[in-house]
C-alpha cells in the first residue's frame, strides 16, 4: 500500500511538470478528486454529496450575499504543506482551478466563489494555523495563512506583554488574506502596514512545488505576495513576521461627537491634524447617523497623549475620562468587543447568516472641504440605507516608506482612506443600501484621488473592473482599469512577476493579477505564446501572439500598437487550455 502511495505521488509530480505548460482543454471533476483521495486523507475532502459540505462552505462566510454563489465541485481542508501541493498538481492534471480561503473575508467572495461559470474547488487554510515564535536577539513568529488576527494577538500577548503585531482590528482576518492585500491597521504609523513586517514566507507554486524560504522563491515574487494579492501567484502557507515593541500600558480613548456638538468642525480639523499626530497615536474616525467617533490607540499612559490632544486637536475636548489604559492585547479585545475579554480573540465562528453589506473604498490626498463635510452629516447619513465611513489616517512611517517597496502604493502624500459600508438583513431588501453606497461613491469622486482613483485591494470591489479572459488568459491591457486603482505604478511590475512564475494563469479570479513576460530582447509581451514540446512558452518577438511582428511593423513606419489590438490579436496556434 506503501508502494503504491508512493508510485501515485510520483505519477503525480509526473503529470504536473507536464500540466504546468499543458493541460486538458476539459477540466475533470471526477479525476481531480479522485486524485485528492489518493494523495489527501479522505476526511478533508468534502463535495456537495458530503453531509458536512455546506457547513464546511459557510464556516468562514462573512457576507451573506454569496451564500447562494456558484458552488465549488469539492472543499479540501488542508492540514499541511503537503496537501496543498496535491491539490495544485490533482488541479493542473485534470483542468480544475483553485479558490484559496483563509479568513473568508473576502469583500466579494472571491476566495471561495466564482463570479462566471467555472470548474473549480476550494483549497481552506482554516486549519493550517500554528503559529511559532522564537527570539534570536530579535522577535520573530512563524504564523500560517490559516490562523486568525486575533489568534496572532492572543499568542503574541500571551508571550509578552511588551510585544505586538501591526495588522487589523477585525480578529476573524484571515492572516494568509490580510497579508497578501497589505495589511492596514491602528499600528501602522509607528510600525507601518503588516506586509512592512514580512521578512520570510513559504509558497506553494503553479507547479505544485513548496518554495520554503525568501531565497527559494527569489526576491521579484516574495516582493509581489506581499501586497500583491497572494493569490495570483500561488498559496502562501507560512509567513515569517517581525514582531514589534511596545509598553506594558496603552491607551484606548473613544471620544463622540454629534452634529450639534461640532462633528463637522471636528472632522474637518482631523483631516489635517490626525496624519501629523506622534506616530505612537492613530486616531480613526467612525461615521454614522450625524454621529463621528474618535476611536484612537495610543502606545503609552493616558497623561502623555492629552497635551497634545488639546493642542492639535481641542475641538474633541479630551479627558482622562475619556482614556481607557491596559495593556496592548487588552487593547485589541476592547477595541471589538467593548470589554477586556481577550479569550473572544479566539472566536473564529461567523455570528449571524443573515448580515448583507457591500463596501467601497478611497484615499484621500487633499483635505475635503467643510461644506462637504456638512452635507454628508445632513443629507448623505440621514437617507435612507444610508450607512458607515471609515476614516483611517496614514502619516507616519507607513507614508514614508516608498511606494514600490512593496506593492501597496498609498504612501506619501495620503491623509486617510475612507472604506464606505452598506448593510442591511435578510428581508430588509438591498436596493436601499446599495444605492446609498454606489450614489455616495460618486458623489465623493472630485473629493478623492484622482488619475487613477486609488482603492485598497484588500477591501475588494468589483465594481472598479473585472478581468477580460482571452484564449483562457486574463489580459493586461483590460486589468490595468482596476490595477491601477489598487497597485498604481506597481501594477506593471506585478504582472510581469506573475508572467515568470505562473504564464498560463492558473491561479486565477476575476481580479487576479495577468499574467505579463519578457521576450527575448525584453520586450513585455501578453502570455503565453508558442508551443514547444507540448507547452506554451513566450520566444521573443516572434511570440504566437503576433505580437512581436506588430512591434516590428510598429518600428518601420506601420503606426503604433494599441493595447486593445494586441489583447484581441487572434492567435494562429490556439490555445487549447493554457491558462486553467
Amino acid at each position: 500500500m506503501a508502494l503504491r502511495g508512493l508510485v501515485a505521488l510520483a505519477l503525480l509530480v509526473l503529470i504536473s511538470r507536464f500540466s504546468s505548460c499543458y493541460l486538458p482543454p476539459t477540466p475533470s471533476s471526477h479525476g481531480f478528486i479522485q486524485c485528492l483521495t489518493e494523495n489527501i486523507p479522505s476526511e478533508l475532502i468534502f463535495t456537495p454529496g458530503s453531509r458536512n459540505f455546506t457547513g464546511v462552505l459557510v464556516s468562514t462566510i462573512r457576507n451573506s450575499r454569496f451564500l447562494s454563489a456558484n458552488t465549488a465541485i469539492c472543499i479540501v481542508t488542508v492540514t499541511d504543506a503537503s496537501h496543498v501541493q496535491a491539490a495544485v498538481r490533482c488541479g493542473r492534471a485534470n483542468g480544475v482551478r483553485l479558490r484559496v480561503r483563509s479568513g473568508g473575508h473576502d469583500y466579494e467572495g472571491l476566495s471561495y466563489r466564482s463570479v462566471r461559470p467555472e470548474t473549480f474547488a476550494v483549497v481552506d487554510l482554516a486549519d493550517l494555523r500554528a503559529i511559532t515564535i522564537t527570539t534570536d536577539g530579535e522577535h520573530w513568529a512563524w504564523v500560517d495563512s490559516g490562523a486568525t488576527v486575533g489568534e496572532l494577538y492572543h499568542t503574541i500577548g500571551k508571550h509578552s506583554t511588551e510585544l505586538a503585531f501591526p495588522a487589523g482590528v477585525c480578529p476573524t482576518l484571515g492572516i494568509g488574506g490580510h497579508l497578501s492585500g497589505g495589511g492596514i491597521g491602528s499600528m501602522m504609523r509607528k510600525y507601518g502596514l503588516s506586509v512592512d513586517n514580512v521578512v520570510d514566507a513559504k509558497l506553494v507554486d503553479a507547479s505544485g512545488d513548496l518554495l520554503g524560504s525568501r531565497a527559494a522563491m527569489g526576491e521579484d515574487l516574495f516582493w509581489a505576495i506581499r501586497g500583491g494579492g497572494g493569490e495570483s501567484f500561488g498559496v502562501v502557507v507560512s509567513w515569517k513576521l517581525r514582531l514589534v515593541k511596545v509598553p506594558s500600558t496603552v491607551t484606548v480613548l473613544r471620544i463622540s461627537r454629534t452634529l450639534e456638538q461640532g462633528a463637522v468642525d471636528a472632522v474637518t480639523k482631523w483631516q489635517h491634524v490626525a496624519p501629523t499626530l506622534p506616530d505612537g497615536i492613530n486616531m480613526e474616525v467612525l461615521v454614522q447617523g450625524r454621529q463621528a467617533v474618535f476611536q484612537s490607540l495610543y502606545l503609552g499612559a493616558c497623561h502623555h497623549i492629552l497635551p497634545t490632544l488639546a493642542s492639535r486637536l481641542p475641538e474633541l475636548n479630551a479627558t482622562a475620562a475619556d482614556c481607557n489604559e491596559m495593556t496592548w492585547l487588552e487593547s485589541a479585545a476592547f477595541i471589538n468587543f467593548g470589554n477586556t475579554n481577550t479569550t473572544a480573540l479566539l472566536d473564529r465562528s461567523t455570528g449571524r447568516l443573515d448580515s448583507f453589506f457591500k463596501n467601497k473604498s478611497d484615499y484621500v490626498r487633499r483635505a475635503v472641504a467643510r461644506g462637504v463635510w456638512l452635507e454628508i452629516f445632513t443629507n448623505w447619513l440621514s437617507t435612507n440605507g444610508s450607512g458607515l465611513l471609515i476614516l483611517e489616517p496614514h502619516g507616519g512611517l507607513v507614508g514614508s516608506i516608498p511606494a514600490g517597496a512593496t506593492p501597496y502604493p498609498h504612501r506619501s502624500g495620503v491623509l486617510y482612506n475612507i472604506q464606505y459600508v452598506a448593510s442591511w438583513s435578510a428581508g430588509d431588501g438591498s436596493s436601499a443600501a446599495m444605492n446609498w453606497v454606489h450614489s455616495l461613491y460618486d458623489f465623493m469622486g472630485q473629493h478623492v484621488s484622482k488619475s487613477p482613483r486609488e482603492a485598497y485591494a484588500n477591501f475588494r470591489d468589483l465594481d472598479i473592473g473585472e478581468n477580460k479572459v482571452v484564449k483562457d488568459v486574463s489580459t493586461f491591457h483590460n486589468a490595468t482599469v482596476w490595477g491601477h486603482k489598487y497597485f498604481g505604478s506597481n501594477f506593471q511590475r506585478l504582472a510581469t512577476v506573475k508572467g515568470k512564475v505562473d504564464p498560463t494563469d492558473y491561479f486565477r479570479n476575476e481580479q487576479s493579477i495577468p499574467p505579463l513576460v519578457r521576450g527575448r530582447r525584453g520586450r513585455l509581451e501578453l502570455a503565453p505564446a508558442r508551443r514547444r514540446r507540448g507547452c506554451w512558452w513566450a520566444q521573443g518577438e516572434e511570440a504566437a501572439t503576433g505580437l512581436g511582428l506588430r512591434e516590428r511593423d510598429a518600428r518601420v513606419g506601420k503606426g503604433p500598437v494599441r493595447p486593445t489590438e494586441i489583447d484581441s490579436q487572434p492567435n494562429p496556434f490556439p490555445i487549447q487550455s493554457a491558462g486553467i
